[in-house]
């Protein structure tokens, strides 16, 4: 079993960050008066602050875990989750999505819905989007329990339980504040504990020359030290990650990547927590910059884990997810490891505390303040928001345990993606952008994708579909939930009333509404400017590890 063996002064470094953060919820909590302030943060914050709360949000156990594991398993092609899967759709958020959530007023994403359809499609939106955050936040205790185990070698089931309370400590008192000046916190104490462990890594295999050596010689062979090479249409020595180019662009860069980004609301949630539309635009634009080079510190440590320890990733040995706490155990001097653990546990924080915090809003105002108990007092929902955070922090301790059957649990996030958001992004895309889209249009293509999405896993599950790799099968599930939803939509709009063009004018595409959008004074605040340096130098890193 994989064990760590932290010194004094590890143990005092963890604690301390342990300290701080709780002190940060309780700060919050002395700012909480109303519903607003606990579930939306007063939406009062700059945008440094959103920005990083939003990239740090995505940085937990399934980006840092999931993403080594990745690199060991698929090689670099897994630089596709960022410079094709994450930057693009985050450029597209902010300099065309956050002007429809802010023009529709509403706090949450399936809000949005409820403006642009209808009820039903309003409550099935939130329940979807309940019943991942749950799971997803059920994948990051899982990893924060892994570490617990390798650190402190308790039980597992017993680190889910003290994972989840712990997040629970903190998000109940502080709510969204407290989770966003956390996760900022958080940034800068993932990439201290990171930084030095992928230095260290790649100077014990001999430096980056000796690594690529290292890595031909795997079973990923040449490849695996390529983008884009083997990602051809029929090509004979394919990728590792089993994919063409098609399946990536279309599969991973437009369905998954936008479906993920453009509308999973423990994202957009802290763009919309920002003090105004300028800001709230610029949140995943400043957030796409360290997002471009976060594979040096998740990636790079995965192929180094492949090439330096025996039978690693095999039945025989350590699991992929181990790459991370493997690599602190072997390589880190007393005082570094404690960094290292101490970012570790800030990464699994930042992704539990991202999705429980968007789960008890939407929970609270999107199902309880207008079906459920309506024409209550602020306070009502107030305590509804915390009781909320302890309901979903049980029930993710439950789906910890679901995550904990899976090696690789990146393949099993990236499911849930393809089974919940490609089909969410697909009733966004015909709500915004085609006008004649009926409300029940909206409603039965939500639920024909997620059913079929759901049904695709299975299938993949059980064996009676399979292809290359488990992660191509992600792909695959994404655009079938898609598609599915696209056409079951159109063909229910075609048969049912369609909506009023001036009920819906202000939150659907127009020139109109292109033209009245504000434009900042000062040039380099700009979006277009800062989307279009960040998708450039995106387009640059693809080239150069092409």
């Amino acid at each position: 079993m994989l064990r760590l063996h932290p010194s004094a002064l590890d143990i005092v470094l963890l604690a301390l960050y342990f300290l701080t953060v709780l002190g940060i919820g309780f700060f919050a909590r002395r700012a909480v008066g109303t519903s607003a302030d606990f579930l939306l943060a007063g939406r009062s914050l700059p945008a440094w602050i959103t920005g990083l709360a939003f990239v740090s949000a995505n940085l937990g156990a399934t980006e840092i875990l999931g993403m080594a594991a990745n690199g060991a398993q698929y090689g670099v092609a897994t630089v596709h989750y960022y410079w094709v899967g994450a930057v693009p759709a985050m450029v597209f958020l902010g300099i065309v999505m956050m002007p429809f959530y802010f023009r529709a007023k509403v706090r949450s994403v399936p809000e949005f819905l409820k403006v642009r359809f209808n009820n039903p499609t309003h409550v099935l939106n939130a329940v979807v989007f309940a019943i991942s955050a749950v799971l997803i936040a059920g994948v990051n205790l899982y990893a924060l329990a892994i570490v617990l185990q390798a650190l402190l070698g308790i039980n597992l089931y017993l680190g889910i339980v003290v994972s989840a309370a712990f997040v629970l400590a903190y998000i109940g008192a502080g709510g969204l504040s407290s989770a966003i000046y956390g996760e900022v916190l958080q940034f800068f104490i993932i990439l201290a504990g990171l930084i030095p462990l992928s230095i260290a890594a790649v100077k014990n295999v001999g430096g980056f020359s000796a690594l690529a050596d290292k890595v031909t010689r795997t079973a990923l062979g040449d490849n695996g030290l390529h983008a884009w090479k083997g990602t051809g249409v029929g090509a004979v020595d394919p990728n590792p990650i089993g994919a063409n180019w098609i399946g990536i662009v279309l599969g991973l860069g437009f369905v998954l990547s936008f479906g993920y980004w453009t509308t999973n609301f423990a994202e957009v949630q802290r763009a919309l927590s920002a003090k105004d539309l300028s800001a709230a635009r610029r949140t995943p634009l400043i957030a796409a910059y360290p997002k471009l080079l976060i594979p040096a510190v998740t990636v790079i440590p995965g192929l180094v884990a492949l090439v330096a320890i025996p039978d690693f990733g095999t039945s025989s040995g350590l699991t992929y997810n181990d790459a991370i706490p493997a690599l602190m155990q072997r390589l880190l001097p007393s005082g570094v490891l404690g960094i290292a653990i101490t970012g570790l546990f800030a990464s699994f924080m930042a992704g539990v505390a991202a999705n429980v915090s968007s789960l008890n809003t939407v929970v609270t105002y999107d199902l309880v303040q207008p079906y459920l108990r309506r024409n209550r007092s602020d306070s009502f929902y107030l305590r509804t928001g915390r009781l909320v955070t302890v309901v979903g922090i049980v029930i993710a301790v439950f789906t910890a345990i679901l995550a904990s059957h899976f090696n690789n649990i990146m393949v099993y996030l990236q499911s849930l993606f393809s089974i919940f958001n490609a089909p969410i992004f697909a009733t966004f895309i015909l709500g915004m952008f085609l006008r004649k889209t009926s409300a029940w249009g909206g409603f039965w293509g939500l639920l024909a994708g997620v059913v079929s999405g759901s049904a695709t896993f299975f299938l993949f599950q059980t064996g009676v579909f399979s292809v290359a790799s488990a992660i191509y099968a992600t792909f695959i599930q994404a655009g079938v939930a898609f598609v599915v939803d696209i056409v079951v939509s159109l063909v229910v709009t075609a048969v049912t009333p369609k909506p009023d063009p001036a009920a819906i004018a202000d939150i659907v595409w127009s020139r109109r509404n292109r033209a009245s959008e504000p434009r900042d004074p000062v040039w380099w605040r700009r979006p277009v400017l800062l989307g279009g340096v960040v998708l450039a130098l995106g387009v640059v890193l693809n080239v150069v590890f092409a």
